[in-house]
């Protein structure tokens, strides 16, 4: 029987058994396992984990634990002027669960595929082949060897679960709301008042005049008074940071 001590960062804890929490520990296991396997074992998906050190080295998810080794567990950062951003806008897809989360992330300009019909393999092997984050509260669906990129939600409120995610992925500076349908994801167009001149209720002829098509669904979006309250809602979310999309 070969032994490792493993020492988890302070905010993987909530993915461990109460026993386990706030203390190294040792870890017995049989024959070679690859670091990664005992980390998930522990209960810690590996989209969680930002880096591994065994010995004071660093080393990658396949690394065979070997007898004696001493391993530290670190998380990915929440602090924005921490987290490294990315060229390019990620992509998200998100479990069938989240469907108030990923309106909110399209009204903020995100790209989040969601069905409320999306089963596990459906989502874990959409994220692989599309370069998809996935967006959880299975942390055991995040452990699928396809998943690549992916993070647990730790709040069960639509709204500090997006703030979550846009801490996370540093994305405050990246808001551009009001660009894409919040019922099917696709990126809205401009459309003449004349074409759907048929489908507005008069007080919204009367006083609107410029307009938004989804080219997919048809949604029409305009700024009516709707648009105040998810302006304020916008505010409320960055609340705090010096950056505003609105400004």
């Amino acid at each position: 029987m070969n032994k490792a001590v493993f020492r988890f960062s302070s905010e993987l804890n909530v993915f461990l058994k109460p026993t386990l929490r706030g203390q190294d520990y040792e870890y017995e296991f049989n024959g070679p396992q690859s670091v990664k396997h005992l980390i998930e074992a522990a209960g810690v998906p590996h989209t969680e984990v930002s880096s591994i050190w065994v010995n004071g080295n660093p080393v990658s998810f396949s690394y065979q634990v070997e007898n004696l080794d001493q391993v530290e567990i670190l998380p990915f950062s929440y602090y924005p002027s921490e987290v490294s951003q990315s060229q390019n806008e990620p992509l998200f897809i998100l479990d069938n669960h989240l469907g108030k989360l990923a309106s909110h992330l399209r009204m903020l300009g995100f790209d989040c595929l969601y069905k409320n019909s999306f089963q596990d393999d459906e989502l874990a092997q959409t994220s692989q082949d599309d370069d998809r984050i996935l967006l959880t509260r299975d942390h055991r669906l995040l452990m699928r060897s396809s998943v690549k990129q992916g993070y647990w939600l730790r709040s069960q409120d639509p709204r500090q679960q997006l703030k979550e995610v846009l801490l996370r992925y540093a994305l405050f500076e990246k808001i551009k709301p009001f660009q894409r349908c919040m019922r099917c994801n696709q990126l809205l167009i401009p459309v003449s008042k004349v074409m759907i001149l048929h489908r507005l209720l008069p007080l919204t002829i009367k006083y609107f005049d410029e307009f938004r098509i989804c080219p997919d669904c048809t949604q029409v979006y305009w700024q009516g008074s709707h648009n105040s309250k998810m302006l304020s809602f916008i505010q409320e979310i960055i609340q705090g940071y010096q950056y505003s999309p609105l400004s």
